[in-house]
């Protein structure tokens, strides 16, 4: 595979498939792991994190369940294709950065992404469109035993496995849900929901993680702590959680309809207004315009556009995207040109 072959395929998290994709972008997750006897990333030599690297890769082509993944290492990429690679969720902005003696390995569907040398020697994540954790435990959890025979990680006996932040010591498991919750932010309800959810342990960020602000009304949460839990009480206290905010967004929802449908009407129908007549236009604005158009769309206001191409314009409209399109690099005003451009042609009925 080549890295731009992932240009014209969808990302696993803007199918608009599986359980509750209405609310639900993606469920995903993410496994952290350490070389038993070789310090951590921060604290490795340059040799030291190349035997890693070298020591994973192997690793990784010996497995059958890892045959259709890819190998990128980070320091023969450019900055747009690194970019392009966060903004489709399939690495960290922090493992972007200082990239000497890092790769990314990715599958051909882009549901498998594993990071080497990031924080820990290395993240392996699993993702699935939708509401769907269960299965995307089935696939992790068979690659952690194909890893585990081919490599030695850091464990003890009273921590569980060992990683470079605490939080996620003890199964090294993160598991996370990225919603879309517009009705929950415009009847002014998110702030009470997020707060509650923060004192049972969990964390909210936005479209891109860690570090990253809620934007188009989309927020990815998470389990905060690993050690102490058994995978199946992690994934059962994330489902849990995403069930009760499933729940009240579906509410608030069907109060808007009913009670407030002209408002909302307006603001979806102004929303795609925009979008299909700018002829300049800004990755946040769109991102906040497009929620609205989803909102439409999942709640019939707007019948003629379907989930999954609002999806695809939330990723394809962001600035490495654009650029890898259009195979050369762009200013700031030549994006935002063309992002109204790509805009107009997607929405063209």
């Amino acid at each position: 595979m080549e890295l731009n072959d992932l240009l014209n395929h969808t990302s696993e998290w803007l199918k608009g498939t599986g359980p509750n994709s209405d609310i639900v972008f993606s469920s995903r997750l993410r496994f952290a792991r350490n070389l038993d006897k070789i310090p951590f990333p921060h604290w490795a030599n340059k040799d030291q994190a190349e035997e890693v690297l070298v020591a994973i890769e192997q690793a990784i082509k010996k497995i059958d369940a890892l045959k259709r993944v890819t190998i990128f290492r980070l320091a023969e990429m450019d900055s747009v294709d690194k970019q392009f690679l966060v903004e489709r969720h399939l690495m960290s902005l922090d493992h972007a950065q200082k990239t000497n003696h890092k790769a990314v390995a990715i599958d051909d569907d882009e549901m498998i992404a594993i990071m080497i040398n990031e924080e820990d020697h290395i993240r392996f994540q699993v993702m699935q469109s939708g509401f769907n954790l269960y299965e995307a435990w089935e696939i992790i959890n068979k690659i952690d035993d194909s890893l585990s025979k081919e490599l030695s990680f850091a464990f003890a006996s009273d921590w569980g496995y060992l990683t470079a932040c605490p939080t996620n010591a003890g199964t090294g498991m993160r598991g996370s849900v990225m919603l879309h919750l517009p009705a929950l932010v415009m009847t002014r309800q998110i702030d009470r929901v997020l707060a509650a959810i923060a004192k049972l342990s969990f964390t909210t960020r936005g479209l891109y993680g860690e570090g990253t602000q809620a934007t188009g009304n989309c927020f990815q949460i998470s389990n905060q702590v690993s050690l102490g839990h058994s995978e199946d009480e992690i994934i059962g206290n994330i489902n849990g959680i995403i069930r009760q905010i499933i729940d009240q967004e579906n509410q608030a929802r069907e109060i808007m309809v009913s009670k407030n449908r002209e408002v909302l009407e307006d603001r979806v129908n102004r929303s795609l207004g925009i979008l299909k007549s700018a002829r300049i236009i800004s990755s946040q604005e769109t991102i906040e315009l497009l929620s609205m158009v989803r909102l439409g769309c999942d709640t019939g206001l707007i019948k003629d556009i379907d989930r999954r191409r609002v999806n695809e314009l939330f990723i394809t409209t962001q600035p490495a995207h654009l650029q890898k399109i259009e195979n050369k690099k762009l200013s700031s005003q030549e994006r935002d040109v063309k992002r109204a451009e790509l805009i107009r042609s997607k929405l063209k009925l």
